[in-house]
């Protein structure tokens, strides 16, 4: 065998190798299970891992949002006729939100932290001055109010001349800073002294800028990645006291911020919000790309805030017969001292449309009033978020109160945020990189299989020019002439016979 043939048949034996070995690994998914293991083992809330700095401290910027609906003709629905809304804003903040005092629990398989949340206005991403734009709204102090003694009739008329006496009906106009951060409010300070608890002043978001919501216990995902940043205690409790049923009271799902790698379509995804006072899920819409990265995006369906009679398992959260509302909206009173405060998504989006109809200025739409959640599918990594929620106030007649006599039963908008935020460049670069090295190392036996594929089609080359060339050779040893002695020698005859005879003389 010559030199040339071992060199085509070595080339058979690698190619074989290579697409056995190649294909086999594929099937068996081996490279594919060593680097999820490795995922699952690095994106941990421990100390030294990937992502744990990003969770204390998150680099993306975070955007928070502020809409007002201004109300153009009170003394007009107090008459009895429809309330004409318009929408001011947006009043856009910076939101810093880092984890602190965090505390590694249970040998390492938890960790507390608090989530301290500090707001900066932003002018340039805002439509007015805060302290000047004037919001007229409903007088939110005042109804709570009523709504507390109404029960009583000496407490209702007593409230009912204080109004009077510091003529408070029921709208109130107040600079957008105000009924964000907090103002004085006269009732409450005619209240405060007889009853301590209750606090002067009143805002929106009193009190919420540099403070934080209590206490979460996070599971680190050691024991179980599926786990990783899901919520164990809020609070110091493991779940909710606040709602008439088991699973409406549990504390489902993670804080928002983080999710667990090697995500699936078909799965939920539970939230826990405390501003809603309870978790809700988000379903799997649509794929999307972010700055290159793909990403699944997650929304809430309907039935997150579906009537008991759409969705039977959201019956828990009625405290009462009369605390059920429709589809599209949540009355969250039970963790809001009482004050009738019912939560929607904006412009009552996924809401009845009796809702929607009754008030004048108001447009659904999904584009603009959808919750999102953009994650990347292999590592959990929110790549762009969306969070938007309504704060409503409900309305009607109250018995005691003259100045609720012509009114029936709203649920009045008062101002709705939009909590965004999108990945930075830099994370977005990092998360390239590791995506990059994960995508190579899974489809690894691939490329073994492409580099059998090309040797084959070396080897097939190599065989056909062989062949050839042994074909050539057979061919050109098979062609030997000999001499034709009868032809020669005629042909020596024939010379001699012509050759002419000189005669002698």
């Amino acid at each position: 065998m010559t030199q040339r043939s071992c060199a085509v048949y070595g080339v058979g034996i690698v190619c074989a190798h290579l697409l056995f070995i190649g294909v086999g690994l594929f099937v068996a998914q081996v490279f594919q299970t060593v680097i999820h293991n490795r995922l699952k083992k690095e994106i941990t809330l421990t100390e030294g891992s990937s992502v744990f700095e990003t969770w204390k401290n998150p680099p993306p910027p975070i955007f928070m949002q502020y809409f007002f609906f201004n109300v153009t003709n009170p003394d007009e629905f107090l008459a009895g006729a429809k309330p004409f809304v318009s929408q001011v804003g947006p009043y856009t903040y910076r939101e810093y939100r880092p984890k602190e005092n965090v505390t590694f629990l249970e040998n390492g398989t938890r960790v507390a932290a608090y989530q301290s949340k500090t707001f900066v206005f932003l002018p340039e991403r805002s439509v007015g001055d805060p302290d000047m734009d004037m919001i007229t709204t409903i007088n939110i102090p005042a109804v709570a109010v009523m709504n507390k003694v109404k029960d009583s009739f000496w407490k209702s008329a007593m409230v009912s001349i204080w109004m009077n006496s510091l003529h408070l009906g029921m709208f109130m106009t107040h600079s957008v800073n105000k009924l964000l951060w907090g103002f004085k409010d006269p009732l409450l300070s005619r209240i405060h002294p007889m009853n301590p608890e209750i606090d002067e002043y009143f805002g929106l978001m009193y009190k919420k800028n540099g403070s934080n919501d209590g206490e979460f216990v996070y599971n680190t995902g050691e024991a179980d990645f599926m786990d990783y940043g899901r919520i164990a205690r809020f609070k110091g409790e493991s779940k909710l006291s606040l709602w008439t049923s088991k699973q409406s009271n549990m504390i489902n799902g993670t804080d928002g911020s983080a999710f667990h790698p090697l995500l699936s379509k078909r799965e939920r995804l539970y939230i826990f919000s405390p501003d809603l006072c309870r978790s809700i899920f988000m379903e799997f819409e649509k794929d999307v790309e972010v700055k290159g990265l793909p990403a699944y995006r997650f929304t809430p369906p309907r039935d997150v805030l579906a009537s008991k009679d759409e969705n039977p398992a959201n019956e828990g959260f009625c405290v009462s017969p009369k605390e059920c509302l429709g589809s599209g909206v949540l009355k969250v009173s039970v963790c809001r001292k009482g004050a009738p405060v019912v939560a929607s998504f904006p412009h009552f989006y996924l809401g009845e449309e009796k809702y929607i109809n009754a008030i004048e200025g108001l447009s659904p739409v999904r584009e603009h009033h959808q919750t999102y959640l953009d994650l990347n599918p292999t590592t959990g990594v929110p790549i762009r978020a969306s969070k938007k929620a309504q704060i409503n106030i409900l309305i009607n007649r109250i018995s005691g109160f003259p100045k609720t006599k012509s009114l029936n039963e709203t649920i009045f908008p008062v101002m709705f945020i939009n909590e965004t935020v999108v990945i930075d460049d830099k994370s977005a670069a990092k998360l390239q990189k590791l995506l990059l090295m994960v995508t190579l190392v899974s489809n690894f036996p691939l490329i073994i299989v492409g580099l059998g594929v090309l040797l084959l089609l070396v080897f097939i080359c190599l065989i056909v020019c062989e062949r050839k060339l042994k074909t050539t050779t057979k061919e050109d040893t098979s062609y030997c002439p000999e001499s034709n002695k009868e032809g020669d020698e005629e042909n020596v005859s024939t010379y001699i016979g012509i050759t002419p005879i000189i005669e002698k003389s």
